[in-house]
């Protein structure tokens, strides 16, 4: 990345993990408290002064973005990268000037880049075919094997059991299904963990919670128990299947890939712009979602980071910048999901991207769903919106048509404000219920929505 080639301000406070780190970071980004800064290739740093003798070394490498500070703050990335940022996002003129081509940087700063650098180079190494990966003898092999042929055996038992427990609750009757609570839920989901078979369990957390959400929940109830049915039924039954929707359905249970693995198989190379990006949260970890669709075909890819409980997620690109590289993508029924390859960060484009109107998404959905009836949230971008208030509802309509869809998730009043009256381009995920706004583009800035 050239150093010239700056973020803007809100792209960096996108970074921040938390409003009070984005408003620290805001106090601190003044020269005032910093010496030695400077940019080079990738990398820019400083000094920071703070409550020691000693100021703190701060670095970021933009290609990641990744970062370092000596200061103790557990949060990631810390109030001293933050501001750092935000100085040198005011352009090549402000108090962060380009310091020529990498190798002007002060040797701290040489020496964390480097390590970087072979730290890529180890997992590269490491990858399926790489050096170190063939080192693994048949031995490893064959083990590997007989976990997954005993792991399978243990959620086939599962999968028949959650399928009694289906009958049994339907013979019930779904009427009285909210009268235990969560307890019968939460007991049929603790067997398929028993099972390893973490996704089963989630759907049927899922599955009981529906009874609490108030409405007409037993008509939601005997959705979810469907596709529930139908996701144990088609692992069951999963050597009939062609292969791509095979690997749907074991992701859908709960088994993963190695992102090595992943990484050693067909890797599509363009320029992905970060269309989206939020973070979602349980008692155990946070889970960042990070959308791209690629300049020139449109293809979308969704990049998935884990960070504990109460902590965000390491991988942190801001909306609106475009990655030049390679991505992997998960083998599935409806390729969504990918790991990122070599690739290198540049700004964000100058021109509002092109999207589609609200009918051709609503049918690309359709046939998404069609393959992958388990899909919770298809990406699209909408060219030519209007957020419109509805009867029940909001509304995102296409100015040339009469085609609608409606709008899910927080109050649309920030993209009525967008709008003004006039069309926006807005990128969503299409859900069962409707859309959810995660970005628009009143202009060449993207505005993020989500949370």
């Amino acid at each position: 990345m050239e150093t010239e080639t700056r973020w803007t301000a809100d792209q960096v406070l996108g970074l921040a993990p938390d409003a009070a780190s984005q408003k620290a970071g805001g106090k601190l980004a003044t020269p005032a408290p910093w010496s030695g800064t400077g940019a080079a290739g990738t990398a820019v740093w400083g000094l920071c002064k703070g409550s020691g003798r000693t100021p703190y070394q701060t670095v970021v490498d933009t290609r990641g973005p990744a970062y370092r500070c000596t200061c103790p703050s557990r949060k990631f990335p810390c109030k001293h990268a933050l501001a750092l940022l935000l100085l040198w996002a005011e352009g090549a003129k402000g108090p962060i000037p380009a310091a020529g081509p990498a190798g002007g940087e002060p040797e701290w700063v040489a020496e964390w880049v480097a390590a970087r650098r072979q730290k890529d180079e180890r997992a590269r190494q490491a990858e399926p075919g790489g050096e170190s990966s063939r080192r693994s003898g048949p031995a490893d092999t064959e083990a590997a094997r007989r976990r997954a042929e005993q792991r399978a055996v243990r959620v086939e038992g599962g999968a028949s059991e959650l399928e009694q427990r289906l009958v049994d609750l339907l013979r019930g009757g779904l009427a009285g299904a909210d009268r235990d609570g969560m307890r019968p839920f939460d007991e049929t989901a603790a067997r398929m963990v028993d099972a390893q078979a973490p996704g089963l369990a989630a759907r049927v957390r899922e599955l009981g919670s529906t009874a609490a959400s108030g409405g007409d929940w037993p008509a939601r109830m005997l959705e979810e128990a469907a596709l529930l049915h139908l996701l144990a039924k088609g692992f069951l039954g999963r050597e009939a299947l062609p292969e791509p929707l095979v690997d749907t359905v074991r992701t859908r249970v709960g088994f993963t890939v190695d992102a090595a693995e992943v990484l050693a198989g067909p890797r599509v190379r363009g320029r992905w712009l970060v269309a989206a990006r939020y973070d979602t949260a349980d008692d155990r970890l946070t889970t960042r979602r990070v959308w791209l669709r690629e300049e020139g075909s449109g293809q979308c890819a969704l990049v998935l980071s884990f960070g504990a409980a109460g902590r965000a997620p390491e991988l942190a690109l801001p909306v609106g910048v475009v990655l030049d590289g390679e991505v992997a993508f998960h083998r599935a029924a409806v390729p969504l999901r990918v790991e990122l390859g070599p690739h290198r960060v540049e700004a964000a484009v100058s021109d509002v991207p092109v999207g589609t109107g609200v009918g051709a998404a609503l049918d690309a959905y359709g046939d998404a769903l069609a393959h992958d009836p388990w899909l919770d949230a298809w990406p699209v971008l909408l060219s030519g919106v209007v957020p419109v208030p509805g009867r029940e509802r909001w509304q995102l309509a296409d100015a040339e048509s009469p085609d609608a869809v409606p709008v899910v998730g927080p109050a649309p009043w920030r993209l009525a404000a967008l709008s003004g009256g006039g069309p926006l381009t807005v990128f969503a995920e299409l859900t069962p219920v409707g859309a959810r706004p995660l970005t628009a583009w009143a202009s060449p800035i993207p505005t993020p929505l989500a949370a």
